[in-house]
């Protein structure tokens, strides 16, 4: 495809060009660009105003080059990783941020599905693929992967540019178990199939076109996890507790008298 840029000033039109690629999400943190050469025929303009361009975005933040190239810049790093290490410290917060998900998600499915083009929808139907091959092989670890990936799919689907930079940048905490371990979520008895039906449901009411059914499948979707982990949590507490309870006889004196 021929993406040709020719106005007056042309470093700041290939900039504002690729500015607007990473504002729609096209280009992701951490990507890496086409070298230099290969990149400036692909947008068929010269080298030097190419180069001028990278270095106007490279001031803003937005890219960042070194010895292995020029990638797009990972710009809500600074903010998401102080807050990681506090999310992290106070577990309890794992309800918040689920609380947070719960007034999304139900809003970006039903974006998504008035809003996804053929493409959209092509790439959601392959995330469904990607999720029933990783449950047919019970691989908990690329499934749960698989999950984060459909998310993402409907946020980019639902066409709304702070939705789906915000959500990025939780998706990024959640696949790096932040919030919770995923894998434990995955691996608790019927989980793994109820939420297999629950993204299918999700993901079909999108692709239909249902708006409010999708709403209800995500929403829904989001109040199963919020009891699944409460009930992990407190099976958790339980349990520690019997195991305080085992090793109580490290902390009395057994030959003491009343």
């Amino acid at each position: 495809m021929n993406q040709s840029i020719k106005p007056a000033k042309l470093a700041d039109a290939i900039a504002e060009h690729l500015e607007r690629l990473i504002l729609e999400g096209v280009l992701r943190p951490g990507e890496k660009l086409l070298p230099e050469r290969e990149l400036a025929l692909k947008l068929d303009v010269s080298r030097p105003s190419l180069r001028d361009a990278i270095t106007k975005l490279e001031q803003r933040g937005l890219l960042v080059s070194g010895r292995s190239g020029t990638h797009i810049a990972q710009f809500l790093t600074p903010l998401m990783e102080p807050l990681a290490a506090l999310l992290q410290s106070h577990p309890e917060t794992t309800f918040d941020y689920l609380e947070f998900r719960g007034t999304i998600e139900g809003t970006a499915a039903a974006l998504a599905a008035r809003r996804a083009t053929d493409l959209d929808r092509a790439a959601i139907r392959s995330v469904l693929e990607r999720m029933r091959a990783a449950h047919a092989q019970e691989d908990h670890s690329e499934e749960a992967d698989a999950d984060a990936d459909l998310h993402l799919a409907v946020y980019e689907a639902a066409h709304n540019r702070v939705m789906l930079h915000t959500m990025r940048a939780f998706s990024t905490l959640l696949r790096n178990d932040v919030f919770y371990n995923r894998a434990q979520l995955y691996t608790r008895p019927g989980v793994r199939e109820a939420l297999l039906d629950q993204h299918l449901a999700i993901a079909g009411a999108v692709l239909s076109g249902e708006a409010e059914a999708a709403r209800a499948a995500a929403e829904t979707h989001v109040d199963f996890t919020v009891r699944t982990l409460r009930a992990i949590r407190q099976d958790e507490a339980r349990l520690a507790v019997s195991i305080q309870r085992i090793g109580r006889s490290d902390l009395i004196d057994g030959g003491a008298g009343a």
